[in-house]
């Protein structure tokens, strides 16, 4: 075997170009601690993955300025990684509303993780810190024999006593806890007038929260909910939980795998669903969605867009605005109220 390759051995104090025999061991024992204590540990990265950490780093600054936008909006981790995703793939923006598709994401996620982990969260702008693990202490009985709930998400000790005393007109409910919290971080239930509860916090539902819907005329229960079987059986899942209320209305917001191909979200890829979840799928689906799903396939809310996420959630909870008087119809109607008209003589 050719050892050409091999460095000379070292046969003295001389040899070669390093420093006195006596030296090496404990000077590459004081290197190595020192490489050690500033990497923690780890390996030192090679050239490669210095790298892709720096192109990730610089990814992941421009998309936590396109997700904020505008006017500085918050978003989730998850999100920052759609976005990350998007700014690494900008012929995905391209074709996006012009060829339907579902491409997979370009980024690993552990990789993205990593690289977050690394710059640190905090410098992130407009990201939501990680949600707390959902708490669900026993109910207790309030004054009036009604298991208490608070103002936020599940029961508390403390609540005000006459809110679910007026009609509800609409809900949200999220299958994702933490795009409701996006939701509740950017104001959606002030400006849309509707609350916002996530599934893990919310049911079983209150009791009242039924009475409620149902005091209000014609109450619709909005569901939002990912493109993947348990997604879609998650409105089935909700109106179980309302029981039989006469009046109000279960509409589910999507997604659907045809929104996720018209948008061409980054989707994955798990196990395919059995017989069962198979079995659960709302029949007004087409075959190719229902061919989609078999595969294992599916997309989440997460990956859609920040602020599309926010006007599509509005547009749809609030309904159709009123159309806008123009300047000439506002006079004709203040003409015909009398402002501003002279008496007949």
């Amino acid at each position: 075997m050719s050892q050409r390759h091999l460095p000379p051995p070292r046969t003295g104090p001389t040899a070669g170009t390093g420093p006195p025999a006596a030296e090496p061991a404990g000077v590459s024992r004081a290197a190595s601690a020192g490489r050690a204590a500033r990497t923690g540990g780890r390996p030192t990265p090679g050239f490669a993955a210095r790298t892709t950490a720096g192109v990730v780093d610089r990814a992941i600054t421009a998309a936590a300025a396109r997700a904020g936008a505008p006017g500085g909006l918050r978003f989730t981790e998850r999100q920052l990684y759609y976005e990350t995703c998007r700014v690494l793939s900008p012929g995905s923006t391209l074709l996006r509303g012009r060829v339907p598709g579902t491409p997979a994401p370009v980024l690993r996620l552990p990789v993205f993780t990593r690289a977050l982990e690394a710059r640190g969260r905090e410098t992130v702008p407009g990201l939501l810190p990680p949600l707390p693990e959902p708490a669900r202490p026993p109910r207790t009985r309030g004054p009036s024999g009604s298991p208490e709930m608070s103002e936020s998400y599940g029961p508390s000790e403390s609540y005000e006593p006459d809110l679910y005393d007026y009609g509800l007109p609409r809900l949200l409910m999220c299958q994702d806890r933490a795009i409701a919290g996006m939701l509740l971080a950017n104001h959606v239930h002030l400006e849309a007038a509707c609350p916002v509860f996530a599934a893990v916090d919310a049911l079983p539902l209150d009791p009242r929260l039924p009475a409620a819907l149902q005091r209000a005329e014609c109450a619709t229960v909005f569901v939002l909910h990912d493109a993947s079987p348990a997604g879609l059986a998650f409105p089935a899942l909700v109106r179980a939980g309302l029981g039989p209320l006469a009046g109000v209305r279960v509409v589910s917001l999507g997604l659907v795998p045809r929104h996720a191909a018209a948008l061409r979200l980054p989707t994955g890829r798990g196990p395919a669903p059995g017989p069962t979840g198979l079995a659960a799928l709302p029949a007004a689906l087409r075959p190719r969605e229902a061919d989609w799903l078999a595969d294992g396939r599916f997309a989440e809310v997460a990956a859609v867009p920040p602020d599309r996420l926010l006007r599509t959630v509005l547009r749809l909870t609030r309904g159709p605005r009123p159309p806008r008087d123009s300047l000439w119809s506002g006079l004709r109607g203040l003409r015909g109220t009398g402002f501003m008209t002279w008496p007949a003589a």
